[in-house]
């Protein structure tokens, strides 16, 4: 069995190393980052979250009540 049967092409094998890489570098960053809650502590009221990300934000004012 030659090293080509074994493997496959080079570019497959090459492009076979790089996924693993970037599948490894993926999980290092997400459980370094999102793997657990900095402060297990602290929660949020949730009314209080969907208040915040749900409410329609106030317009910008406009130039005649920046002025008062």
């Amino acid at each position: 069995m030659s090293l080509r049967q074994r493997y496959g092409t080079p570019l497959a094998l090459a492009i076979t190393l790089a996924l693993i890489v970037k599948a490894l570098i993926l999980y290092g960053l997400w459980y370094a980052f999102f793997s657990a809650p900095q402060a297990k502590h602290m929660r949020m009221p949730t009314a209080r979250v969907e208040h915040h990300l749900l409410a329609p934000a106030s317009p910008p004012p406009t130039s005649h009540e920046s002025r008062k």
